[in-house]
């Protein structure tokens, strides 16, 4: 690590956090711990053995690439892609023990020869309209097709996409009951049908042996009652300071300085993930904020701040869980966008 700007991810927190979900959701059989997008920006195998360790006893990720770094290391956890595989490295998924997402029966026409022992999920689509089967009559086909190609059927789901919007939600368990209407789903080993905010605000559907263990694990939701711990926080340092007077700070003049002022350079901008709408919201520099002002840069931005500021003071750009909200509320998004943008380039330190 040569310049001073990293993240530093608390391991021990990450694992307070998981247990403490396990402990309160304990009627599943199955803790899928969801890794992809490298662990929600914190990166690292590290964090994945922690899951684990926690109690988690599936991981779900995004793409094949995630999967089989994950396997290189671990070699017999289950791991459920919930992305699309193309069916051209079915037997990579075979030999390495991927579970694969079907989500239609145009897939499964593509594939030419059987792959007997490969494990399936299917997905259903039951409103979010992403992946996923759309009627009964569909999911009776593909499971047809699945025991022409022996492949083995060890689960099916579905996504809540808006677990806060309860019509909605009851909605989709209802479509779910719906389309697998025709199955026994005492007779599917894994049934998952809520992630992190719905497990939260549903009671348990009686069908469901499994649960999917997100951004909770991160503590970036809302739950009631439970009091999550901050697992990710964003360092860099003051490297200049500038004194200006009346005069603009950084690219296209954004920003003019009302009478004297300290400008403090830090070297962190947007290729590190701090877009440039990050302008205007707070850094704590030795425990008070100071606000980003002027266009961020590729590799720098400048913070407004007093004469208590020094050359070589830490800032915290993203400091815990409730500024890491106020910041997606800034920007108008939510917490996993403001997470997963800090980029590969800003080295990870994982602490416990």
């Amino acid at each position: 690590m040569y310049r001073k700007t990293y993240v530093k991810v608390n391991l021990s927190h990450i694992k307070y956090n998981v247990q403490l979900l396990i402990n309160k959701y304990s009627s599943y059989q199955y803790y899928f711990g969801v890794v992809k997008a490298d662990c929600y920006g914190h990166h690292d195998l590290e964090v994945v053995k922690t899951i684990l360790d926690a109690g988690c006893n599936y991981l779900a990720v995004a793409t094949l690439e995630e999967a089989l770094k994950i396997r290189k290391e671990i070699k017999n956890i289950p791991i459920l892609c919930l992305g699309v595989i193309d069916v051209a490295y079915l037997s990579l998924c075979l030999k390495n023990k991927i579970t694969i997402t079907i989500s239609n029966t145009e897939y499964l026409k593509k594939v030419k020869k059987d792959y007997p022992g490969l494990k399936a999920h299917i997905k259903i689509n039951t409103g979010m309209n992403r992946l996923g089967v759309r009627e009964k009559e569909e999911l009776n086909q593909i499971q047809n097709m699945m025991r022409q190609k022996h492949l083995v059927l060890e689960g099916i789901y579905t996504h809540i996409y808006d677990a806060h919007n309860k019509k909605r939600t009851m909605k989709q368990y209802a479509q779910f009951e719906k389309i697998t209407k025709d199955m026994d789903l005492k007779e599917i080993p894994i049934v998952h049908v809520s992630a992190s905010e719905a497990t939260e605000f549903y009671p348990k559907r009686f069908y469901a042996n499994g649960c999917r263990l997100g951004i909770a694990m991160y503590g970036l939701v809302d739950y009631k009652q439970v009091s999550f711990k901050s697992t990710f926080s964003l360092y860099s340092e003051v490297i200049q300071i500038n004194e200006v007077v009346n005069e603009t700070v950084g690219y296209n003049g954004t920003y003019r300085a009302k009478g004297k002022e300290r400008i403090a350079i830090v070297p962190i901008g947007y290729a590190d993930g701090i877009l440039r709408k990050n302008t205007g919201r707070d850094v704590y520099i030795n425990q008070r904020k100071y606000k980003i002002v002027g266009n961020i840069c590729m590799d720098m931005l400048f913070v407004k701040v007093d004469d208590s500021v020094q050359i070589g003071d830490q800032v915290i750009v993203i400091k815990d869980i409730d500024h890491i909200k106020e910041i997606a509320n800034h920007l108008d998004t939510i917490s996993y966008e403001v997470i997963c943008s800090i980029g590969k380039r800003v080295p990870r330190i994982y602490v416990k």
